[in-house]
């Protein structure tokens, strides 16, 4: 069962791209919240993640870590199940 994955980015940030791509190549959309565009966000993201670095990864709104987090977890063999891939 597929879940809701958010990721908080900024346009120029390199560890967003490449978090970014990871979820595609697994298939999985996202929903993109650019805190550079909408500064009110990054304080939501910092709140909800306890980090204010981007970026930040959701999946039906648990926490599930920023870019080295979710390559750490998909290294393991772990990430495809907290992104709901069956």
């Amino acid at each position: 069962m597929s879940k809701k994955i958010e990721i908080y980015t900024t346009p120029f940030c390199p560890y967003c791209h490449a978090a970014k791509r990871l979820l595609s190549d697994k298939g999985v959309a996202f929903d993109e919240i650019d805190v550079m565009m909408s500064p009110g966000k990054r304080r939501d993201m910092a709140e909800r993640a306890g980090s204010r670095t981007v970026p930040q990864v959701f999946a039906d709104g648990a926490h599930i870590g920023d870019c080295d987090g979710i390559h750490r977890l998909d290294a393991r063999g772990e990430l495809d199940a907290m992104l709901g891939i069956d």
